[in-house]
């Protein structure tokens, strides 16, 4: 079971009480502004910022924020390989024990993005380990007209698909691919991270491995959050980078026989080479250490 809450329910004044033990310039600041101002609550803001060239390190540095460079981050592993590789770098230098994954790109940002997620994993830490988010996509078409998307387009059509498919206990998420998570560093550091835009969905398989199913997971009704949409182009790639996290675990449960991975085809015949990396749990590194 998937245990379900609304932001609501988690007040900053509520977790105070119970917790006492990409380009991004033109939302980057709200954000850090905001979260700093949970004092008591949030105890580190951490930037990790793509070596980004219109200001985003520098206006979250002089707000208050933690700043660090992907590339700078354990750079014995090379490249970095785009988002879930920065969200696995990114614990080089976090330092709580709680940990929030907020996407950057959120306007209208209101602190509910963090005490939503941080809520279940203190007031019901008996129970929840890892929490997801969900909410409403305000969606502005070419002629101006807005909708309301209960989820992306790659999780409607890719990801929920194939979790009904094959691990219908996860399609119980109402936003799988959703980029806010929240976990207790505990679980992290034993969670291998798949790098680039298959970092969720091989999250949420790798924790409810850990967690031996889905009663240690929930997830927050966030209501709504504004963001841009890709477009339709773009998300070929992602979505062939989801299916390929199915496909990788289908082969190694044994319920799939086939290794043929070839480059995702575009309709021009374009082909773009999506491949499937993961960084192994941090814990793992602090052993060698």
């Amino acid at each position: 079971m998937i245990r379900p809450f609304h932001h609501e329910q988690f007040p900053a004044e509520l977790l105070r009480e119970r917790k006492r033990a990409r380009e991004v310039a033109d939302t980057i600041g709200p954000i850090v502004e905001r979260l700093l101002g949970l004092e008591g609550v949030v105890d580190q803001v951490l930037v990790v910022d793509a070596a980004s060239e219109d200001g985003t390190a520098e206006i979250a540095a002089a707000l208050g924020a933690d700043v660090h460079q992907e590339a700078q981050l354990l750079p014995e592993f090379g490249q970095v390989l785009g988002k879930g590789d920065a969200m696995w770098r990114a614990l080089a230098v976090a330092t709580g024990e709680l940990i929030v994954y907020i996407d950057s790109d959120t306007r209208a940002f209101s602190e509910h993005f963090a005490t939503g997620m941080l809520g279940p994993l203190i007031c019901e830490e008996r129970y929840v380990r890892f929490v997801k988010a969900h909410y409403r996509r305000p969606y502005t078409g070419a002629d101006g007209a807005q909708g309301l998307l209960d989820g992306g387009r790659v999780t409607e059509l890719t990801a929920r698909p194939l979790l009904s498919a094959f691990y219908p206990e996860l399609a119980a998420f109402v936003q799988p691919l959703s980029g806010e998570v929240a976990a207790r560093r505990a679980l992290l550091d034993q969670l291998p991270f798949a790098t680039g835009y298959a970092i969720e969905m091989s999250m949420l398989l790798h924790a409810r491995d850990l967690l031996g199913g889905t009663d240690g997971m929930a997830q927050v009704d966030l209501d709504v959050r504004h963001n841009q949409h890709q477009p339709l182009r773009a998300l070929g790639p992602m979505a062939y980078a989801v299916l390929r996290v199915i496909l990788e675990r289908l082969r190694a449960e044994g319920r799939l026989t086939d290794d043929h991975a070839p480059p995702f085809q575009t309709a021009d015949g374009q082909l773009i080479q999506v491949e499937l990396v993961e960084r192994p749990p941090y814990a793992t590194l602090r052993a060698r250490a």
